[in-house]
């Protein structure tokens, strides 16, 4: 059935209903689960808006780098804890949808698992998050939506 999960997580509570079900698919069909979390990355234009800058202060990339890579230990860390065997973490720079799709398409994955919503999201709405939209609509491999 699935050899190759790959599940996007973002620190939201949706994206860790997503790894849940991942984690649950896993157990049926013994596949490698791939947790991802993608940062946006920022222009040329906007990290030169201020040449100068004080040492200790970080450029936006490489905040946004740690941050998630601290997002995927912590998935990593919780899907050990919830019984997930083969996990791999992975930290992407662009636009999320399109780095999802590029990815499960370059790793060979079988199903993509998302959340609804991500971090910045309404929570009111009654629509998919415009990420999981443009992935469903553009993934080549059936894309689950938790």
């Amino acid at each position: 059935m699935f050899k190759k999960i790959l599940v996007a997580v973002d620190g939201s509570k949706s994206s860790f209903k997503a790894m849940d079900k991942a984690i649950e698919l896993q157990k049926l069909t013994e596949a490698e689960i791939y947790l991802i979390c993608v940062y946006k990355h920022h222009s040329l234009f906007e990290a030169s808006l201020s040449i100068e800058r004080p040492e200790g202060v970080n450029i936006p990339d490489k905040a946004l780098s740690e941050y998630a890579k601290d997002v995927v230990n912590h998935a990593k860390e919780k899907a050990g804890e919830k019984g997930a065997v083969k996990v791999r973490g992975f930290v992407k720079a662009g636009r999320p949808s399109s780095v999802l799709v590029k990815f499960a398409e370059e790793k060979g994955v079988d199903l993509i698992v998302v959340g609804t919503r991500g971090t910045h999201s309404d929570k009111d709405g009654i629509f998919l998050g415009s990420v999981s939209h443009r992935v469903a609509s553009r993934a080549k491999c059936p894309v689950l939506v938790v």
